[in-house]
């Protein structure tokens, strides 16, 4: 990709790092093409489609720039898409024609001109994989790749047992970003193939740094530099307003977010049973050779591995904050969501 697309490396104001890769197709095809690539689009247009041409990856990228979707979302959508179709479950009429196997790098270029146009086949797939799923039915859900009708990033969970949990509880389904709960299994910080209790308040803590990092308005892309993280946080949030902000007040404020997030998802009636994997996550073990073959996350290890984060949160087993924990964080006004979901 470097070598033959790349024409530009930029980042935003008085950043080091860097991070906008901008792509140009010189010839071929798809000759003009221009578009930022980086880890998720290319995993999700490209490997997780099965193309490997990245010409044609660049274009996909590019179409999902045009038309205002998300890169990673319509690539799980055209990968749901060519599951559905060597299965069975959509046939070459129910795709205009076209041949969406695995690989076909026109097939994924041609999905996403439909989506984003919602012409034909791409009206039932704009709105994501969970909602297609309900549209086709014939078990296809059990192929769609989401959590909480958000589809899933490029971190394979079944070996990632943190990133699991992390996903699974994220407000607004399977959002990575929501707290980077990936970076801990990667790091090695943690057997990443195995549930055990203690993810819990890894989760937790991770989530409560992320909303901080979002409410400051800092690039995630960044935590690394803030070696003290709360200390770091308190020291720029004095600075920038003026207030007195101790480290520790900033964690509550930090728990109170994610506490007010998930008070908006228990009123609109989300419960534990959202806060799962998708079916292939669950059961469908992974068949490459190497340390992580046969890993799945069961449904005993998902049960496991809620109740440890909900006891984090001073969360009932059923992932609804208490009155008591709301007291705590001067949450007390939404008392009402809760009611008759406490016990």
């Amino acid at each position: 990709l470097n070598e033959r697309y790349i024409a530009k490396i930029i980042a935003c104001n008085s950043c080091a790092m860097r991070c906008e890769h901008l792509a140009v197709i010189g010839e071929g095809p798809y000759k003009g093409t221009l578009a930022r690539m980086e880890y998720d689009n290319i995993w999700a247009l490209g490997p997780n489609c099965g193309v490997d041409k990245l010409d044609a990856i660049i274009k996909a990228a590019e179409l999902c720039n045009y038309y205002g979707l998300d890169a990673t979302s319509a690539g799980v959508t055209v990968s749901f898409v060519m599951d559905c179709h060597e299965k069975g479950i959509l046939a070459h009429e129910d795709l205009g024609g076209l041949d969406a196997h695995f690989g076909n790098a026109e097939a994924l270029v041609q999905l996403i001109e439909k989506i984003g146009k919602r012409e034909g086949i791409g009206d039932m797939l704009a709105d994501g994989v969970k909602v297609a799923a309900e549209k086709i039915g014939k078990n296809s859900s059990l192929l769609a790749m989401q959590i909480k009708g958000l589809e899933v990033t490029g971190y394979d969970l079944r070996c990632l047992k943190t990133a699991a949990l992390g996903s699974a509880v994220s407000f607004r389904g399977a959002d990575h970003n929501r707290s980077g709960a990936y970076t801990i299994d990667l790091k090695g910080k943690v057997d990443r193939l195995k549930a055990e209790k203690g993810r819990g308040q890894l989760v937790k803590d991770a989530e409560d740094i992320y909303v901080l990092i979002d409410s400051l308005i800092i690039c995630k892309n960044a935590k690394g530099t803030l070696y003290k993280e709360l200390v770091d946080m308190a020291k720029l949030y004095n600075l920038v307003t003026g207030y007195e902000m101790t480290p520790e007040e900033l964690n509550v404020v930090g728990e109170r977010i994610s506490t007010l997030a998930k008070l908006i998802n228990v009123r609109e009636c989300k419960t534990r049973k959202d806060d799962t994997l998708p079916w292939k996550v669950i059961n469908q073990p992974i068949t490459d050779e190497g340390p992580a073959k046969g890993s799945v996350v069961t449904q005993e290890e998902i049960d496991l591995l809620l109740d440890d984060y909900y006891h984090a949160r001073g969360w009932n087993v059923e992932g609804i904050p208490t009155k008591a924990k709301l007291k705590e964080l001067g949450l007390e006004d939404f008392s009402n969501i809760i009611e008759g979901k406490e016990a």
